[in-house]
């Protein structure tokens, strides 16, 4: 794998993995913030991808816009990601750059992915939307130390939070810069909402379903809960990780969350 590849990852998609999931990282986040997930759900290979300006990509610049993020992401592995089935998850701030790569690569005409799953955010005709858009920065300070310690830091120093703080700062006018209307994309979506979510209540998501065959489920939780893995999300998700066509959409229900509501 060239450098210009390799950076994209903190671990090498494996040359056998049948399939991948592409994890997306959150506003002002790298991919170690997928940490406690397992490098296999169903079918798939966990695949966390690393962005500039963060972790061992923090000598290069932001990626500006989450376009030109899709266009140097897909400029550089494109053909490697979507070489053998996939398919692409993002939480909240992650979630809009995840299906911009989607849009991109439909442009491109590259392989479609086999679902793209999207968590707590709206869908880009709805937005932008989210409490942290307009937070201070002192505002912002106190949220990053809340994520800091969400991600299992034992302190969030003042040291810390300098170190995520003008990463999140651009990530969020990144956000406030994007917008699409209403479209179509190649692939089903799965639209997971969490139960106890106060940032993007699970009602708010339902613009997902002008853009492809869509099914939501609401899972129990918070806007946080994500990030340790739990049971009732890697069961909503390895049943539609599987290389069988057949498991392309699904079936039964996610432990502790109801049956999904179909929305396309």
């Amino acid at each position: 794998m060239r450098p210009e590849q390799r950076r994209w990852f903190l671990r090498e998609p494996s040359a056998d993995a049948r399939m991948l999931l592409l994890l997306m990282p959150y506003s002002g986040c790298g991919a170690s913030m997928y940490r406690s997930w397992p490098a296999a759900i169903g079918d798939a290979e966990v695949v966390p991808l690393q962005l500039p300006w963060r972790e061992n990509r923090m000598r290069e610049p932001h990626f500006g816009t989450y376009q030109e993020l899709a266009e140097s992401l897909l400029d550089d592995v494109g053909e490697l990601l979507t070489a053998r089935p996939y398919a692409l998850f993002g939480h909240c701030g992650g979630a809009l750059p995840a299906f911009e790569t989607v849009i991109e690569i439909a442009r491109r005409g590259l392989p479609a992915p086999q679902r793209y799953f999207v968590s707590s955010q709206v869908a880009p005709q709805d937005g932008p939307w989210g409490r942290f858009l307009g937070l201070s920065e002192q505002g912002l300070r106190d949220e990053i130390a809340g994520l800091l310690h969400a991600m299992g830091a034992a302190a969030a120093a003042d040291e810390l939070v300098d170190l995520f703080i003008d990463v999140m700062e651009a990530d969020l006018e990144a956000n406030r810069k994007y917008y699409r209307p209403a479209g179509s994309v190649p692939c089903p979506i799965t639209a997971l909402g969490w139960s106890e979510d106060v940032e993007v209540p699970h009602g708010l998501m339902g613009g997902w379903q002008e853009w492809a065959a869509t099914e939501k489920l609401v899972l129990p939780g918070t806007h946080y809960t994500f990030l340790e893995a739990p049971p009732a999300l890697l069961e909503a998700l390895a049943p539609r990780l599987r290389t069988d066509s057949a498991s392309g959409s699904g079936s039964g229900s996610a432990s502790g969350c109801p049956e999904p509501e179909s929305a396309g």
